[in-house]
């Protein structure tokens, strides 16, 4: 199949997909957040367009079952990764949405669970396996700039240094190591046991960004407003703690997202869909 036809064919799946999860969800994307979302794809297939055409699984469901916790509780661990099958060589994939400068800095917190993968696929399928890798989806924010200024020389430039495929270790020492984390974690959440993260690590940086964890982890967390460390965190931040706090449990975003949400939904809606409560 020619470049043409294959970027014609990802766009179809890309429209398909896209109306189906506005169904689902409820919720639409204004055209330019929607051909933005779109460029990211298309460019995140001439990345990886060698690894993408050699897929032989996709979504393959790996599982380690009749485990045990300290406390004597039964769990199975679950995973979800790709295979990539040429004459030489077995690799497997896992895909995450983090950035690859974070995902390079916490090799080791990544590696933890493909060793666990790894060990299934070979010790429980008995199949080979010669590489693990995390392939990252984020899009680089040099990348995106680049784009929105069609700058052509600056895109290839952006494209050229962008490796969204990090090859890991995998060690099947470590296994047992991983199996007995993820066993305490188990008797923890049944023993509702949910320390949080120290507000000093709220206010400190990931490693490998320039975000604050209370930032970028907390945000994505619905028992924020729960936890005492994200509270202490929040009301911190300002002069006042009612006026400090009240920012952050009304926080939907920056204006701009708002905007687009607001403008990509009304648009999405004929005048006799609209709820006249929607409208603040």
């Amino acid at each position: 199949m020619e470049e043409y036809e294959i970027f014609e064919k990802i766009k179809e799946y890309f429209e398909d997909n896209y109306e189906l999860m506005r169904l689902e969800g409820g919720h639409a994307l204004t055209e330019d957040v929607k051909q933005l979302a779109l460029t990211q794809v298309l460019y995140y297939f001439t990345k990886l367009r060698d690894v993408a055409t050699k897929v032989t699984d996709t979504e393959v469901k790996l599982t380690l079952p009749d485990q045990k916790t300290p406390k004597g509780r039964n769990f199975t661990i679950e995973g979800i990764v790709d295979i990539v099958r040429d004459e030489n060589e077995t690799w497997m994939y896992d895909i995450k949405t983090h950035d690859t400068a974070y995902i390079e800095s916490n090799k080791d917190l990544y590696e933890k669970q493909l060793n666990v993968y790894a060990h299934i696929w070979q010790q429980l399928r008995g199949q080979v396996l010669d590489k693990t890798a995390v392939i990252s989806t984020a899009y680089p924010r040099g990348l995106k700039e680049a784009h929105l200024l069609n700058d052509q020389f600056r895109i290839q430039y952006e494209l050229s240094k962008w490796n969204p495929l990090i090859e890991l270790d995998f060690d099947q020492a470590k296994v047992k190591e991983v199996v007995a984390d993820f066993a305490n974690t188990v008797d923890c959440i049944e023993e509702k046991k949910f320390k949080p993260a120290s507000v000093e690590t709220l206010k400190g940086n990931l490693e490998g960004t320039n975000s604050k964890f209370g930032q970028r982890i907390c945000r994505e967390c619905d028992a924020r407003f729960s936890c005492a460390s994200y509270r202490e965190y929040a009301t911190s931040k300002g002069k006042g703690e009612r006026g400090s706090f009240r920012k952050y449990f009304d926080d939907f975003g920056s204006d701009t997202d708002k905007e687009d949400w607001v403008n990509a939904n009304l648009a999405a809606k004929s005048p006799d869909d609209i709820n006249p409560s929607e409208i603040r």
